[in-house]
C-alpha cells in the first residue's frame, strides 16, 4: 500500500455539511509564504503554498489533527476545478507532487495532503475510517470551497474530484460515499473490502471468518514502519486487532467488522459519481477482483464506471505511469472541466506485446471494449485430466510453496510480464504439497480474461491454494501471473474461483490447475495434515472477444511499430490538428 474544542457537524439531506462549529478547521501557513514550483523543459511554472490545516475528528469529534498539505494553484486561469490527491500507505504528500504539478498545469486547483499518521501530519492511522480519515477529507473539501482559485457548483460546494493509489484510492471511494460534493473519483490499485483482501477465501459461499490470513502482506502493512511501538503510528485499537489476528492466524469477527467499516464495500450503495477504476495485474495485495467488486457496486447505483487493468501493481511490474496519469487527466477533463464529452463505460486492458529489439524494453499493447464485462465473460469449459491425489501440509508449514513475493517488487512480478515465461526460474511448489490437473493441448490460442472457476472434491480440513500454470509443449510449466487463490475446506465439494487475470495461452500449450497446501504469503497450520483432492468439473475459462487492440503506429525515428497510445501527452510526440498521425517534436518516447 505504497511508504481543543468540541466539534459537532450537522448534515443536511444531501449529505453536505450544514454547519461546522467554530472550533473546526483552523489554517496556518507553514512558513507564512507561497512558493513558485520549479519548471523543467520550458513548462509553465506552478505556484504552490504549504498549508497546515487543523481538522477535528474521532467518534466523538473531540480529536484535533493537523494535516500537512500543499496547495497547487491552477495555471493559466483564475479558477479551476479542484482535485484532492491522496498518497499510498507509508508515503506522504511528496509522493504525488509531480502528478499534482501536471494537473495544475492543466488548469486544476490541486490539494495534496499527508493523511493523519503519515509524514508531518499528526494523529494516528485509522485505515481510512469514517470516524477519522473520512472526516478529515470532508473538512479539506470545506477548505477548498473557501479558496478563490476553486470553481464552485454552489455555496460551500466546490467542483472537486479525488484520485490516489492504494490507501489514497480507498479514501477517494470512502469520501465519495460520505460527501455528495465529490463530483468524480479515479481510485487506483485499491480495495473494495479490506477484510476480504487480507483474509481472502476463493470458495463459493465462504463466510468472512473462514478467510485465510494474508500474513506476509499484513505484516508489511502493520509493522513495516514500526518506530514508537509494535505497530508504529496506528490507533491502539487497530494495533490490537492486528496483533490478535497475527497470533491466532485467523480472522476474528471483531477484526472483520473493523476492516469492513474502513471499506468501500460497507457504503457501496452510496457511491453515485462517475468513477474511473484502475487496477494492477501484478498485484497480490489488492487483486483485480477488488476493482471488480467496486465496479459492480457503483454501476448498480446508476453511476458511470470505466475500468482499466494495467501491467503494474503492488508486486511490481510496469507502472505505466504516463499512461495511467494521462487516463486520469482525460477523465477529469471530461467530468470536471467538461471540456469534452464523457466516454462510455469502457474497459481497457494493457498487454505485454513483446520486446523492443533496440532497447529490450517490453512493448505494451492496449485493448479496449465499450462495456466492462466483469470477471465471468464468455466462458468455455476445458476438461481436466488427473485422478484423485493426496497432498501433505508439512509440520510447521515449512518448506512453503511460493506464488507472489510481496514487497520484493519486480522479482515478484517476473511471472506476469511476459506470459510467465521467466517465473519458472524461481522456486514455486514443493514436492508432495501439490495436486496437478491438466487440460488437453490447446488447438488454438486462448485468451483468459477474468476469473476461471473449477469444482473440487476434497477430504481434509484447512486452507488450500489454487493457481494456474502455463505448460508449453516439451517445456517448463510457468505460473500465470504468480497469483494464488486461498480457500478453506472442511471436506466435501467446493467451487473455487481462481485469481482474475488477463493472460494468453498459446496454441499447443496446456493449462494446469495446481492445488497446494502452503503458500509463503499466507498463514497455514503448524500441525501436519493430509488432503485428498479430486476435480469434479471442467475448468471454466472466461474470455472477452470484444476486447480489440489499438492499431500500431510507426512514429518517425523509433525504428519500431508500436501501439497507438490512448492519449498523447508526452512532450516528445503530439498529434497534429487532424489527429491522424503523430508529429515529431523530440526523441522517441519509448526509448
Amino acid at each position: 500500500m505504497g511508504r481543543a474544542g468540541a466539534f459537532r457537524a450537522r448534515w443536511d439531506r444531501t449529505g453536505r455539511p450544514a454547519r461546522w462549529a467554530s472550533a473546526a478547521v483552523a489554517v496556518v501557513l507553514a512558513g507564512g509564504a507561497a512558493a513558485w514550483g520549479a519548471a523543467a523543459g520550458g513548462e509553465a511554472r506552478v505556484r504552490t503554498s504549504e498549508q497546515r490545516i487543523t481538522v477535528v475528528d474521532g467518534p466523538k469529534n473531540d480529536q484535533r489533527v493537523t494535516l500537512d498539505t500543499t496547495f497547487y494553484k491552477p495555471v493559466g486561469r483564475s479558477k479551476g476545478p479542484a482535485v484532492l490527491l491522496g498518497h499510498g500507505f507509508g508515503g506522504d504528500k511528496r509522493d504525488v507532487a509531480a502528478e499534482a504539478r501536471d494537473l495544475a498545469r492543466d488548469g486544476y486547483a490541486v490539494l495534496a495532503w499527508s493523511a493523519r499518521g503519515f509524514g508531518r501530519s499528526t494523529g494516528e492511522i485509522a485505515l481510512n475510517s469514517p470516524d477519522y480519515e473520512v472526516k478529515d477529507t470532508r473538512q479539506l473539501i470545506d477548505w477548498l470551497a473557501r479558496r478563490p482559485e476553486v470553481r464552485l457548483d454552489g455555496p460551500g460546494d466546490p467542483r472537486v474530484g479525488m484520485a490516489g493509489q492504494s490507501y489514497g484510492g480507498a479514501i477517494a471511494l470512502m469520501t465519495a460515499a460520505y460527501d455528495r460534493r465529490v463530483d468524480a473519483i479515479a481510485p487506483q490499485i485499491t480495495w473494495n473490502s479490506l477484510a476480504s483482501a487480507l483474509f481472502p477465501d476463493a470458495a463459493s459461499g465462504a463466510k468472512p471468518t473462514d478467510g485465510v490470513f494474508k500474513k506476509l502482506w499484513a505484516g508489511l502493512f502493520f509493522t513495516g514502519s514500526a518506530t514508537r511501538s509494535a505497530c508504529g503510528r496506528f490507533l491502539p485499537s487497530v494495533c490490537e486487532m492486528y496483533q490478535e489476528v497475527a497470533e491466532k492466524g485467523r480472522p476474528t469477527e471483531s477484526a472483520i467488522a473493523m476492516l469492513h467499516r474502513s471499506s468501500p464495500a460497507s457504503v457501496a450503495d452510496r457511491i453515485r459519481v462517475p468513477t474511473l477504476l484502475v487496477q494492477g495485474q501484478t498485484d497480490s495485495l489488492f487483486p483485480l477482483d477488488q476493482a471488480d467488486a467496486n465496479a459492480q457496486a457503483i454501476a448498480r447505483n446508476g453511476a458511470p464506471v470505466s475500468v482499466v487493468w494495467f501491467q503494474g501493481g503492488h508486486d511490481g511490474g510496469d507502472p505505466e505511469t504516463a499512461r495511467v496519469e494521462g487516463l486520469v487527466r482525460d477523465f477529469f477533463d471530461a467530468r470536471l472541466m467538461r471540456s469534452s464529452a464523457p466516454s462510455s463505460d469502457g474497459f481497457t486492458v494493457t498487454r505485454a506485446g513483446g520486446l523492443d529489439s533496440s532497447t529490450q524494453a517490453v512493448v505494451v499493447d492496449e485493448a479496449s471494449t465499450r462495456r466492462y464485462p466483469g470477471l465471468s465473460g464468455d466462458t468455455s469449459a476445458l476438461p481436466l485430466t488427473g485422478s484423485e491425489q493426496t497432498i501433505f501440509n508439512p509440520a510447521g508449514g515449512s518448506p512453503t510453496s511460493i506464488s507472489a513475493l510481496p514487497g520484493l517488487g519486480a522479482l515478484g512480478s517476473l511471472g506476469g510480464s511476459l506470459g510467465g515465461s521467466l517465473g519458472g526460474q524461481l522456486p514455486s511448489d514443493m514436492p508432495g504439497q501439490t495436486a496437478t490437473f491438466d487440460t488437453r493441448p490447446l488447438g488454438r490460442p486462448l485468451r483468459l480474461t477474468g476469473a476461471a472457476t473449477v469444482r473440487l472434491k476434497v477430504s481434509g480440513d484447512g486452507p488450500l491454494f489454487a493457481k494456474l500454470y502455463d505448460v508449453s509443449p516439451g517445456g517448463p510449466a510457468a505460473p500465470a501471473r504468480r497469483l494464488a487463490a486461498p480457500f478453506r475446506v472442511s471436506g466435501g465439494e467446493v467451487e473455487v474461483t481462481l485469481p482474475a487475470m488477463d493472460y494468453r495461452f498459446d496454441r499447443g500449450h496446456r493449462l494446469r490447475l495446481v492445488i497446494a497446501t502452503t503458500d509463503m504469503g499466507f498463514a497455514t497450520p503448524a500441525k501436519p495434515s493430509s488432503y485428498k483432492v479430486q476435480v469434479v468439473s471442467p475448468l471454466t475459462v472466461p474470455s472477452v472477444p470484444a476486447l480489440k487492440a489499438a492499431p500500431r503506429l510507426c512514429p518517425p525515428g523509433c525504428g519500431l511499430c508500436l501501439p497507438a497510445p490512448s492519449h498523447w501527452r508526452s512532450p516528445s510526440f503530439s498529434l497534429g490538428d487532424s489527429g491522424a498521425a503523430p508529429k515529431r517534436t523530440a526523441t522517441c518516447p519509448w526509448r
